[in-house]
């Protein structure tokens, strides 16, 4: 993806109202710059992994491979039918990780994870936030808590694991996250506001605050859903600590985004507050915490939630995702894909970097600049409209 949309947040919605845009003008403004900015910043984007890179087929040696993927939004014909079409051969003796937002209704969600299962010899999941949405189950869920038990109940009867587990020579350990916005008036966001322009209410542009419901002690956004969902983990540090002594090579893995600098500059996005609705301190640090002495080559975490292809090491640990994301995004080449995923990030050690990064291979070679707040030219034009 050249440029940043609104759209690659997942849970964002209707803000084109407020800014005087047709709906989905966010995308197709995306879509009409999305070459020439490319060129202006480093270079077009790959559009084809190389054969080899693909790791289409069985293994021929016959050993376990991880694979990852996130944001499969099966709710979206198309994407069911991307995993309808995963062979039900190739992977049998494999491992996927799904880092969340599989489907929107409970329905889907189910029979999306029923079909990988069948595909894969082990899948891991952890929760994202269009689980939770409660707008399009007729009542069936007092609250997003009562569906959160209910999907971890449908895990346990598929066999989906959501609990850490070593496979092979794989320490594989599920992150239970939400967003925050403040901790005792530290956000999550650090980085210098846009001003001088009209940027849609965090309520209005993210269908969280509608379409998930939380119990009266509990408000989405908030450090308690945050401190909520990371509490879920604790339940398992015993089990940290165990796969830690005993395995070299570890997986992390999250739907919610652990790291700021994990996401474009604000000045680069359509909607410049979404680093506000994306990611957790609480996070990063129970990365940082059990990982430990295995940063380096043999520690990596997998991520979702953005919709922005990923694949950067920053302090030592390797950070991916491999979204699916929307099919109007695979379409224009913005994210997400469909010719190179799942990606296999572990063969016998970890894979090379994932190919279609555009904005980790970005920051690679420019320096990120927080104190910026000059909009980048498609953003500058959109908001000029």
């Amino acid at each position: 993806m050249a440029v940043a949309a609104v759209s690659s947040l997942p849970c964002l919605s209707g803000v084109m109202r407020q800014t005087n845009c047709a709906a989905g003008g966010f995308d197709r403004l995306a879509s009409t710059r999305c070459g020439r900015s490319t060129k202006i910043a480093c270079g077009e984007r790959q559009q084809k992994l190389p054969a080899s890179r693909l790791f289409r087929g069985p293994c021929d040696s016959g050993d376990m491979r991880v694979f990852a993927v996130s944001d499969l939004h099966t709710d979206y014909k198309e994407n069911m039918e991307w995993v309808r079409r995963l062979s039900t051969v190739w992977y049998k003796k494999d491992v996927l990780i799904v880092a969340g937002d599989v489907a929107e209704t409970y329905k889907n969600f189910v029979f999306t994870m029923a079909e990988l299962k069948r595909r894969f010899d082990s899948v891991f999941y952890v929760p994202g936030n269009h689980d939770l949405w409660c707008r399009r189950e007729g009542g069936k869920f007092m609250d997003s808590v009562e569906k959160l038990n209910a999907l971890l109940d449908a895990c346990s009867k598929l066999g989906i694991e959501t609990s850490p587990r070593i496979v092979g020579d794989v320490g594989i350990i599920p992150l239970f996250s939400w967003y925050h916005k403040y901790i005792l008036l530290q956000s999550f966001d650090t980085e210098k506001d846009i001003s001088g322009i009209r940027i849609p209410s965090l309520e209005m542009a993210c269908k969280d605050f509608h379409s998930c419901k939380w119990p009266l002690q509990l408000a989405n956004g908030d450090v308690a859903l945050a401190h909520f969902f990371d509490i879920m983990n604790e339940k398992n540090h015993n089990l940290f600590e165990e796969i830690r002594k005993t395995s070299c090579l570890l997986i992390t893995f999250s739907h919610f985004v652990p790291r700021q600098d994990l996401c474009p500059e604000k000045r680069m996005l359509f909607y410049p507050n979404l680093p506000k609705i994306i990611g957790s301190d609480f996070l990063e640090v129970r990365i940082r915490s059990i990982h430990g002495e295995n940063i380096g080559r043999s520690a990596c975490h997998i991520f979702g939630h953005t919709h922005f292809c990923w694949d950067a090491v920053l302090d030592g640990v390797r950070y991916v995702q491999a979204p699916l994301a929307y099919p109007r995004e695979r379409k224009r080449r913005m994210n997400g894909g469909e010719d190179w995923l799942p990606f296999c990030i572990y063969d016998k050690g970890f894979t090379d970097r994932l190919s279609p990064s555009y904005w980790s291979d970005y920051y690679s070679k420019i320096k990120r600049d927080p104190e910026n707040t000059d909009l980048a030219s498609w953003v500058a034009r959109f908001y000029a409209r």
